[in-house]
C-alpha cells in the first residue's frame, strides 16, 4: 500500500513521541493513518507537506535513499528578496557543514493562493519584505533547504514540501491522507 498524507505542521514524522518530559507533541498517530504503515523519509516538525507512507519496505527504501535519487520539490517561503545570483548559488551549490548540496532547480514564484493558513502563522515584518521559491533537491539531508537557503543569506520562514517524484501533494488539506495504490493480490 502506497498512501500520500499533507503531514501539518508541529507534527512529529513518527508514530510515537519518545519524549517523556514536557506536553506531549502530535505525531503521525494522530491523523488515524492505516496500520502498519511506515514514513518514506521524514519531514521536520516545522515543515509540512507531502509524506509518502507504505507498508512496503522495498518500496520505502525505493522513494527514500538517496541513491535514486527522487526529486523533491518544495515550496519555501524565504526571507528577503529572493534575486537571481541567490537562485543561481542554490543550483550551483552551497557549502554546508556535512559538505556541499545543490538544488536540482531553483526558481522564485508567485505566493501561492491556494496555501492553507498555518497555525501559528509565519511572522510578519513590515520592513523585511519574503518571497517564494520552488526548489528541487534530489537528495535529502538533514533540515537540507532550510541550511541551503540561509548559506545564501535568505532565512527559511515556512517549507511545504508539495512532491517526492510523480506523486503530487494536489488538494490534501493538512492532516489528510489518500491512498495511491494498493498491494497486489
Amino acid at each position: 500500500m502506497l498512501i500520500a498524507c499533507n503531514k501539518p505542521y508541529g507534527t512529529l514524522c513518527q508514530f510515537t513521541d519518545e519524549r517523556h518530559d514536557g506536553p506531549a507533541r502530535a505525531t503521525l498517530a494522530d491523523l488515524h493513518l492505516p496500520s502498519g504503515v511506515y514514513p518514506a523519509g521524514r519531514l521536520d516538525r516545522d515543515s509540512e507537506g507531502l509524506l509518502l507512507l507504505s507498508d512496503d519496505g522495498a518500496l520505502i527504501a525505493r522513494i527514500a535513499h538517496p541513491r535514486h535519487k527522487q526529486p523533491k520539490t518544495y515550496l519555501v517561503q524565504v526571507e528577503g528578496e529572493a534575486r537571481p545570483d541567490h537562485l543561481s548559488r542554490l543550483t550551483e551549490g552551497v557549502l554546508l557543514n556535512d559538505g556541499p548540496a545543490r538544488a536540482v532547480r531553483a526558481e522564485r514564484v508567485a505566493p501561492p493562493t491556494w496555501l492553507w493558513p498555518r497555525d501559528p502563522p509565519v511572522r510578519f515584518r513590515k520592513t523585511v519584505a519574503d518571497t517564494w521559491i520552488e526548489l528541487v533537491l534530489d537528495e535529502g539531508r538533514n533540515r537540507q533547504v532550510r541550511r541551503m537557503t540561509a548559506a545564501v543569506g535568505l532565512p527559511t520562514l515556512r517549507l511545504i514540501r508539495i512532491a517526492i517524484g510523480r506523486h503530487r501533494l494536489d488538494g490534501l488539506a493538512p492532516g489528510q491522507w489518500r491512498i495511491l495504490a494498493q498491494p497486489h493480490t
